[in-house]
């Protein structure tokens, strides 16, 4: 790879002037910023859509589930009510069920809480590669 700060020289054809030199550090570091920036929302938005299709079968799964979870519960009412009257099987079938609703949002609530937000990670990677090349270029810079 070309060393860019050895690319174009100074009008005397020596070393670039100090102006030079921030002017071509300002053009890459925009230029980088820019292209991070890009890089960012295209992750970003490749994300996006996976999660918008994975909710939406979820949603579609949850309500072929909620059909059938409703056809079991007829039947255990059913099957209780051979041998108990239908109000009192109805009941137990009930209460069985708010404590399965009430565990199940126990749990949620725990995942919930555990969830990190969502973040580029490929994006943080290459800005921290960014700014660790440059803070060693800057200190190999001052060395010299």
């Amino acid at each position: 790879m070309a060393d860019v700060a050895n690319a174009r020289t100074s009008r005397t054809g020596s070393e670039p002037s100090t102006a030079e030199l921030v002017q071509r550090a300002t053009e890459q570091v925009s230029r980088l910023v820019r292209d991070e920036l890009a890089l960012a929302r295209a992750e970003l938005t490749q994300k996006g859509k996976h999660a918008g299709i994975g909710i939406g079968l979820f949603g579609g799964g949850g309500a072929l589930a909620l059909y059938g979870l409703g056809a079991l519960v007829a039947t255990a009412i059913l099957l209780l009510d051979l041998v108990l009257p239908a109000w009192a099987a109805a009941l137990i079938v009930a209460v069985v069920l708010f404590a399965m609703a009430g565990i199940l949002a126990l749990v949620g609530k725990k995942q919930v809480s555990q969830a990190v937000p969502p973040v580029p990670a490929a994006t943080v990677r290459s800005v921290r590669a960014d700014v660790d090349t440059v803070a060693a270029a800057v200190k190999d810079r001052g060395r010299a």
